[in-house]
């Protein structure tokens, strides 16, 4: 999940206060990219949203624990064919009742190629996948061969190739059930969306401004709400939010700004949140422009990675709200081996240059790192720079564009022309998250348009080993063979520096950077 902004929990201390049960608060957020449509969201700004309004077959408790939501199960001999039994009792915001169906035509629908979803690539596993979403032409098939409909309360997976983490890929939002309303009339839909989660739409969605969800009665799911609703508001400037979150204007705050690091702390106290999650920042690289396409322009770019002092960056610019990366898998992660970025990752300035003139340099000796100012970014894309001007010669500046939505539809759209922030917080805790999603020819999330199909090979035997474990080892050696052509540089390891206000209690962070918002209790 692409992030806006940059495990375990931060909580309480002290006696608790008596709760309003159905009291609401307000949670920072980013507007979204997109209308609010599961398979055609791939950042964090809509995916917050998202997360609250619906549950698809599985997620992960509060200790990362994969559990069964709307699944009664899901069960396979050989992780190519899987049996889905439904929980009966579930319904959509509009009553509706979930069955195989739903999910069964939501995820048809997603993977069609003319529909266009971003998040298409995740059912390519399935069979009949090229069918209905060739590379070239229109789809040859409506529906994926690989599902089938028993009955209502049961349905049928079979892949094109055993996938050992398939059934924790389930988590992902483009795998959500969607009501018949959705297929109606998606346009309508995508401003209200109609979901099957703990909170449903309240009110209208009022853009740039904020989006308000309620309590759904008759949500079915093991996660409750302890509290009435949320109002996700947005923010252009994470300095304003923080100004909110420290006067009570602003309740919960997932990532406070690099400028307030030194201080965030000691104004918020106990409420003050610092831990590991799973998500990374690195700069990436348009490797569909003509120039930066060229195999010598991989020295190039493991020139610029090794001109880059990490460790030194994570505690000056960043004031220690990110570790120093030596990978693309963040250490959190099931799968993270150290080094897997090798000496591409260490800084040696005489190496980087020399690599850099091995490359025939940067074009026109000078490079741009695109980013969002509505996100706290500008010190450490300026610290990156001063590395780069400093160690190599090469001409650096940052590219500050004014909003996240601006910065990924430019990059969803292909229109970069040189390095870019590329900020990754995990849909499931494995190494194939980070790898597979971002670096697989083709893949939603491949914002490089990077291709190796030996890597591609690797990443299906990977796939198709029997265990977690044996395809955890395959991953790390696709993760240290990037290195090679270092499509993107390893930057940072992220961190949860968030807070939250006097007005409420019991809040606690995932290791996917998420408050868990249904705990959290609003005080009287």
């Amino acid at each position: 999940m692409t992030a806006t902004a940059c495990g375990g929990g931060g909580s309480d201390s002290g006696d608790k206060a008596a709760v309003n049960p159905d009291g609401t608060y307000t949670y920072y957020d980013t507007e979204p990219q997109n209308p609010l449509i599961p398979t055609n969201t791939n950042e964090t700004g809509g995916h917050y949203i998202l997360a609250n309004l619906f549950r698809g077959l599985v997620d992960y408790d509060a200790n990362g624990k994969l559990r069964n939501q709307v699944a009664e199960s899901v069960e396979s001999p050989d992780n190519k064919v899987f049996t889905v039994k439904l929980k009966k009792g579930w319904t959509f915001h509009n009553g509706e009742q979930v069955n195989a169906a739903s999910f069964v035509d939501a995820w048809n629908w997603a993977a069609n190629g003319k529909n266009a979803q971003l998040n298409a690539s995740w059912f390519a596993d399935i069979k009949g996948f090229e069918d209905v979403h060739p590379e070239k032409g229109d789809p040859k098939a409506d529906k994926l061969d690989g599902l089938k409909i028993v009955n209502d309360n049961e349905f049928t997976i079979e892949l094109s190739h055993p996938v050992s983490s398939f059934k924790e890929r389930l988590f992902y939002d483009a795998f959500f059930p969607m009501p018949k309303a959705f297929f109606k009339d998606t346009k309508a839909f995508g401003e209200h969306p109609i979901g099957n989660g703990p909170y449903q739409q309240d009110g209208n969605w009022e853009h740039k401004v904020e989006f308000k969800v309620k309590k759904y009665a008759d949500y079915k799911g093991e996660d409750k709400p302890k509290n009435g609703g949320i109002d996700f508001k947005f923010y252009n400037k994470d300095d304003a939010a923080y100004n909110d979150l420290v006067s009570d204007k602003l309740d919960v705050m997932f990532q406070v700004p690099t400028s307030m690091m030194s201080q965030y702390k000691n104004d918020l106290g106990s409420r003050a949140v610092d831990q590991m999650y799973g998500g990374n920042t690195n700069i990436a690289f348009p490797l569909y422009d003509s120039e930066w396409a060229k195999p010598e322009k991989a020295k190039v770019r493991q020139g610029l990675s090794m001109a880059i002092d990490r460790e030194t960056i994570a505690k000056t610019a960043l004031k220690g709200s990110k570790d120093a990366a030596d990978g693309w898998t963040p250490k959190v992660v099931e799968g993270y081996q150290p080094n897997s970025c090798g000496e591409f990752c260490k800084f040696d300035p005489a190496k980087a240059k020399q690599l850099i003139k091995d490359g025939g340099g940067v074009p026109g000796n000078k490079m741009t790192i695109t980013y969002n100012a509505d996100g706290g970014h500008k010190e450490w894309v300026d610290a990156v720079c001063n590395d780069i001007r400093q160690n190599t010669g090469v001409e650096c500046v940052g590219q500050p564009e004014p909003t996240f939505q601006q910065v990924r539809s430019e990059i969803t759209d292909k229109k970069m022309k040189s390095a870019f922030r590329m900020a990754w917080v995990q849909d499931f805790p494995n190494i194939s998250n980070f790898i597979s999603e971002q670096y697989r020819t083709g893949a939603g999330a491949n914002d490089m348009a990077f291709s190796d199909k030996g890597l591609d090979d690797l990443m299906k035997q990977a796939d198709e080993a029997k265990t977690i474990e044996e395809a955890n080892k395959l991953y790390h050696q696709v993760e240290s063979k990037l290195g090679e052509q270092m499509p993107s540089i390893p930057l940072f390891f992220d961190h949860t520096k968030a807070g939250y206000s006097k007005k409420v209690q019991n809040v606690k962070f995932d290791t996917f950077r998420q408050a868990i918002w249904t705990d959290v209790e609003v005080k009287k």
